[in-house]
């Protein structure tokens, strides 16, 4: 009989298991053998095995049910803090990406033209050396900055930026920058930190600007929301559109899109014209204030009325709730705030009524640290120093924005860059669990720009769209198929280690990346002999072995030295509402008010966000997800759609200036007339998708580029359209 097992008491008996399952070079017969010896599997090869979840940032910890060989379920950990116990039903479907009958499970090299998705079955070998061979080519023809990289965060990312600068190469674009630049570069200013984590023990009351956490990714965090609520916690939800996070706020504002930076620096007058900032906290850790009353004066709630559309009244009376909870308030950071090029200066408003109420390093606020960075107190493989770069980088960092975090860059620019050839031209790009044909706005322009490379080689478990698109694809094992490196959350650092064997001939990240680093003559940095032996180094500084680590699935993290007194990563050593280095790079050192684009005559705001069913484009072709998923539609408010002639459920032609798309149209009242709304990550081009192919429209096809001059972000939402009948 198959031993069973409940979620308590999995780690104590089922993760040692998992060890065991994990072991033996990927053998299939010494795995099951040895899982059968250690009676953690039967003889039929089912059992428990721990690890974590990658269908979004957020990495829950899971445990998979394995049978006969095939995971067959999946559920949450209750010893991780992000699962708990739980897994939400993206993290339930993720089975079926590694069942995916659309996966690439050999190694890839196009025979036709591009996007023509003709490819050829090769050999690992074959697929790694002509990948090598041509880096090696545009290196010595053109240098190393002709070649660019490109990724979406992720465990592996160290090895992968490791590959990077080993080729000396300076052009780098994250999928971070598309999302977090504006959060991450004015907390970075303001406190020294680049994304607060968040508590919600004692809060009371809640500010969210633009942030659908209810069908966001950070499925834990959403949980604490609802909890807060459900003791009594006041949401105040800043949103255009009436989702899911708005019916369970308190009250809702479908405030004017781009706004809402005027909305917060009026909040803020009112704190600081009435002294109703926390006095003690603000006079012991802020830098700043004796200025702002001054800074703020012409910011009061009557002008946010004609800026915003919300009731001058409205605005004072929040702004004296939020201030009356003091440090039990949250204005929370959002993600991408506002996506508007004033999005920098709404993240920094954020930060200030932050640092007005007290409301840091407190059990119900903001800056709570509860996540340690990736990789900090483990240990790495020895290496060389990297090559010395003087190239600039295409991407404008820091030549052209000098207060954007160098691993952040703007994704955007560089591929404008790679189109102009200023500064100089781009000739290879290699990608990595990234598809910037559906990411970057604008899809034309990142289309030209792949036909300008010579070489273009991916990295991933699909045909996605730059997949189809590219000169070379090496199949990438799923997250339930392969080791990564371990993650450190708190005073823990989790293991995702393989519960099943790899189907056809795809790989671990960890495997490519040493082995085409070995090809370009760059194995002095890739000193591991395998997967386990990477993971071996990274426990040296815990004093733990693998195989403990295995058994119970984490390691434990040595605890960190109490702190006498808090010291914030500023210039100053404070928090900084007033910033100076903002002021000697020729921006206003204080949160400012900057009037963004407003829609033309018959033109509408283009709003994105995310669905509870899909994570941005990476779960489209999954047939779970799909199962339970309609075709997306168009939202328009109902009135308007009738002023226009538009009937819910009809066809209509959406048009901006760089594209167009037809999608099926959802009159409804849950939207300001000035706003249509378009779930991102449909439309796909690759014909290898079967599920999602066909399915939807591109909100990257529509997209024009507008950047943020001080964070780098872009701002989507200054894409008008027009909307007709098709």
């Amino acid at each position: 009989m198959a031993k069973t097992l409940s979620r308590r008491d999995f780690l104590r008996l089922g993760a040692a298991g998992a060890a065991v399952v994990a072991a033996g070079q990927f053998v299939p017969p010494q795995v099951a053998q040895a899982a059968r010896a250690a009676g953690h599997l039967n003889a039929q090869g089912d059992g428990y095995i721990p690890s974590m979840c990658e269908m979004c940032v957020w990495r829950c910890g899971l445990i998979a049910k394995v049978k006969d060989g095939r995971v067959v379920k999946l559920e949450g950990n209750p010893e991780h803090p992000h699962s708990r116990g739980k897994l939400c039903p993206r993290g339930q479907s993720g089975l079926m990406n590694t069942y995916d009958p659309d996966r690439v499970l050999t190694p890839l090299i196009r025979v036709g033209q591009r996007g023509e998705g003709k490819f050829r079955q090769a050999s690992w070998d074959e697929a790694l050396d002509l990948t090598a061979s041509q880096m090696l080519a545009i290196k010595n023809t053109y240098g190393p900055e002709a070649m660019v990289f490109s990724s979406t965060h992720n465990l592996s990312q160290v090895q992968f930026e490791n590959l990077l600068y080993a080729y000396g190469s300076p052009n780098y674009g994250t999928q971070r920058s598309l999302c977090f630049n504006a959060m991450i570069t004015a907390f970075l200013l303001t406190y020294g930190i680049e994304e607060p984590a968040r508590n919600y023990d004692d809060v009371e009351y809640i500010l969210m600007v633009g942030r659908n956490l209810m069908e966001a990714i950070s499925t834990s965090e959403t949980g604490e929301l609802s909890h807060a609520i459900d003791r009594g916690a006041k949401l105040v939800y800043l949103d255009p559109r009436y989702t899911i996070t708005a019916s369970k706020a308190t009250e809702w504002i479908p405030i004017r899109p781009g706004t809402d930076a005027a909305f917060l620096l009026a909040m803020i007058n009112v704190i600081v014209s009435n002294e109703l900032a926390d006095c003690d906290f603000v006079k012991q850790y802020v830098i700043g204030c004796d200025g702002i009353v001054e800074a703020m004066q012409r910011y009061t709630p009557a002008w946010a009325e004609q800026v915003t559309g919300v009731p001058a009244a409205t605005i004072e009376r929040i702004a004296r709730e939020y201030a009356a909870a003091k440090h039990n308030a949250l204005a929370h950071p959002g993600w991408r705030t506002s996506n508007f090029i004033n999005s920098f200066q709404t993240e920094r408003a954020i930060a200030t009524l932050n640092a007005l109420s007290g409301s840091v390093l407190t059990p119900g606020g903001c800056l709570s640290a509860d996540v340690t960075a990736e990789g900090a107190g483990l240990g790495a493989p020895p290496q060389p120093p990297y090559p010395r770069v003087s190239a600039l980088r295409l991407d404008g960092t820091p030549w052209k924005y000098p207060l954007v975090p160098l691993k952040l860059g703007v994704f955007q620019e560089l591929r404008d860059a790679i189109l102009t050839g200023e500064p100089y031209q781009a000739h290879g790009w290699f990608i990595s669990r990234q598809n910037p044909i559906m990411s970057l706005p604008d899809r034309g322009k990142t289309l030209q720009a792949f036909a300008k490379m010579n070489f273009i080689a991916t990295v991933d478990i699909i045909m996605n769209d730059t997949a189809w698109y590219s000169d070379v694809v090496l199949p990438e094992a799923s997250y339930l198929e392969r080791y990564d490196p371990l993650l450190p959350v708190g005073e823990k650092a989790y293991i995702r280690q393989p519960v099943v064997e790899p189907q056809g001939e795809a790989r671990s990240a960890l495997w490519i990346y040493k082995q085409l680093g070995e090809r370009l003559g760059l194995g002095d940095y890739f000193q591991y002999s395998d997967e386990e032996d990477y993971l071996r180094q990274q426990l040296v500084p815990l004093g733990a072995s693998l195989e403990e680590v295995k058994s119970k699935g984490y390691a434990e993290m040595p605890p960190e030295e109490p702190k006498e007194e808090i010291v914030f990563n500023t210039p100053s050593g404070k928090i900084e509402v007033y910033s100076e280095t903002l002021a000697n790079a020729g921006f206003s050192p204080w949160p400012t008010w900057e009037e963004p684009p407003v829609p033309g005559e018959d033109e509408f705001y283009l709003l994105t966000g995310k669905v509870a069913q899909h994570t941005q484009f990476g779960t489209q072709n999954n047939q779970l997800l799909h199962k339970y998923s309609d075709e997306p539609r168009l939202w328009m408010n109902a009135k308007t759609a009738t002023s226009l002639g538009l009937a819910d459920g009809e066809w209509v032609e959406v048009t901006s200036k760089v594209g167009r798309a037809h999608c099926i149209l959802l009159a409804t009242e849950a939207i300001r007339p000035d706003c249509v709304y378009l779930t991102p990550g449909y439309g796909h081009l690759s014909k290898g998708l079967t599920t999602a192919f066909g399915i939807g429209a591109s909100d990257s096809a529509l997209h024009e580029t507008y950047t943020d001059p001080i964070s780098g972000s872009q701002a989507l939402t200054q894409t008008f359209v027009t909307v007709r009948k098709a």
